[in-house]
């Protein structure tokens, strides 16, 4: 019996390990396609913001470019039951200076919860912990709610911020409002926050008591440039030295330019369709009466096979992603081969199904879209829109900021959506609880389920896996859970993202698996 699995995407990654060249200090400029919503490190469980979060904070485990538990401020941990024993490094010190200690820990893990408003609560990394009590300066004891498999990995994902500069007078210390400021924004990452302005820059600098390895730049600067085309421009132009995510139709053009060096990294993200299925017609439903016809199985099955999802992958993403049929592609952990291919586009079967559920006249719905969030979000959102116009089901089509487009979606603002998830652990256990497992912000879990999605005999197989150490056990418990949600149009997987980063010749960046462009692995090369 293992506590760990290493992910399927581990060879995939192995190059980022080759590039070692003795580095001269610069600045460091980096293109995002998306700025984030929040500096305050658990606001939004969001890669914009998380990235952020990971080069100024640190967690007690970190993951490393394959989503495998490393060492981060923790040095090492064992386990007994349901009782983690965590031992904290010695002589951190955060970036102002005062030194690191569990108390720290005890206050981050304590406002996670109290953060209100929060669009994707942290929440959902801290729900399988009963107790967090330290035992002394440098030692952490976790009381789980049971066996915790993921309890690693989801520690990856909180970093620790510093009790003396984010204590407060809200019942969460320093507010959301105060650390987008800076204010508290104390850290005992590789960069420290200089400012941020927004629309226009996020400035670091080198935290001179990082306790780690030195990294190869003094400044970096982030510059949200949410148009792909522009990003591709001001590198080209040498105004920034990487960007993320250049249109999946530039690459080869960009591959063949010997000023510059191409990174594709496979993903663990799945972009995905939600349907409001609520039992009043939600915002954006006409000529369905009183009636939410998404609440209907057979409608949801209809959407689904109306949509091409490998004309997507080839047409509109160039072939730069996977055709998906589940929320983590097969054989990663807890997947079934059942659902590891996608079913053909059947727009007449999907119209029959209409029909036998009372709407061979078809109806009228809202998709809601991010622009500039996700790889060609805006076209994928216009085709999916189209592919449905063709069974009757007339679509509007809403796309915006991401910052608004969250805000809207956490509002129940549109009939359906389109979005994505990263998994954090590289197993099905992290997208089901979030997305698809019944909305329930006390326990932590459903925190991404803006789609009044419920199943509660998914819900409890789900829960019985969360506690589940052995793997095969496990395994075979994600496997029949996602096999429901599937079976149910619960949701609807489109395609996983193969993540692509453009950038200098001289420099190398070997990705993740999670997407985030982290400044502090970025090195110079000879």
């Amino acid at each position: 019996m293992k506590l760990l699995r290493r992910t399927v995407f581990a060879s995939a990654l192995a190059a980022s390990l080759a590039f070692t060249g003795l580095a001269q200090a610069r600045d460091l400029v980096i293109g995002l396609r998306s700025e984030p919503s929040s500096m305050d490190p658990q606001f939004h469980s969001l890669t914009p913001n998380t990235q952020l979060s990971e080069t100024i904070f640190d967690p007690l485990i970190r993951t490393d470019s394959n989503a495998l538990p490393v060492p981060g401020l923790a040095e090492s941990w064992t386990v007994d039951g349901d009782v983690w024993t965590i031992k904290l490094r010695k002589d951190i010190k955060f970036s102002d200076g005062t030194p690191f200690t569990a108390d720290d820990v005890l206050f981050t893990y304590d406002r996670v919860p109290k953060v209100p408003n929060s669009p994707s609560s942290y929440a959902l990394y801290l729900s399988t912990i009963d107790t967090v009590e330290a035992v002394d300066p440098h030692t952490v004891r976790i009381k789980t709610k049971g066996p915790s498999p993921v309890l690693l990995a989801n520690l990856s994902l909180v970093p620790i911020m510093s009790k003396a500069a984010a204590s407060g007078d809200a019942p969460e210390g320093k507010t959301t409002v105060e650390l987008n400021r800076g204010d508290g924004l104390v850290g005992t990452g590789p960069y420290k926050f200089v400012s941020w302005k927004r629309g226009a820059e996020i400035v670091l600098e080198r935290n001179e008591h990082f306790w780690g390895d030195k990294p190869d730049w003094d400044k970096v600067t982030y510059r949200p440039i949410s148009n792909s085309a522009a990003r591709v421009a001001a590198l080209l132009a040498g105004d920034v030295d990487i960007i993320e995510d250049p249109p999946t139709d530039d690459l080869t053009r960009l591959k063949n330019d010997k000023k510059l060096h191409i990174q594709e990294t496979p993903s663990v993200r799945v972009i995905y369709l939600a349907l409001n299925q609520g039992s009043e017609p939600p915002p954006g439903m006409e000529g369905t009466g009183n009636k939410n016809p998404l609440a209907d199985k057979r409608v949801r099955e209809a959407l689904s096979l109306a949509i091409d999802r490998k004309a997507i992958v080839e047409r509109i993403m160039d072939g730069v992603g996977l055709p998906a049929a589940n929320l983590l592609p097969y054989p990663a952990f807890g997947t079934s081969e059942k659902y590891s291919k996608v079913a053909a586009a059947d727009a007449e079967k999907a119209k029959k199904l209409l029909a036998e559920a009372g709407y061979a006249d078809g109806f009228t719905l809202s998709l809601g879209s991010p622009d500039g969030r996700y790889t060609n979000d805006k076209r994928i959102a216009q085709v999916v829109a189209a592919m449905w116009a063709r069974i009757g089901v007339k679509t509007n089509v809403e796309t915006m900021a991401p910052p608004v487009f969250f805000k809207q979606r956490n509002a129940y603002a549109f009939s359906t959506y389109l979005a994505g998830w990263s998994a954090s652990s590289g197993e099905m256990l992290n997208p089901l609880t979030s997305l698809v497992v019944t909305k329930n912000p006390k326990a932590g879990v459903g925190t991404t389920n803006w789609s009044k999605y419920s199943n509660p005999e998914m819900d409890t197989l789900v829960m019985q896996a969360s506690k589940t150490l052995d793997d095969d056990k496990r395994s075979k418990m994600l496997q029949d859970a996602s096999a429901m949600a599937m079976e149910d149009y619960g949701i609807l997987p489109i395609q996983f993202e193969l993540s692509v980063w453009a950038m200098k010749k001289d420099m190398r960046y070997g990705g993740r698996v999670d997407q985030m462009t982290l400044a502090q692995d970025m090195k110079l090369v000879k």
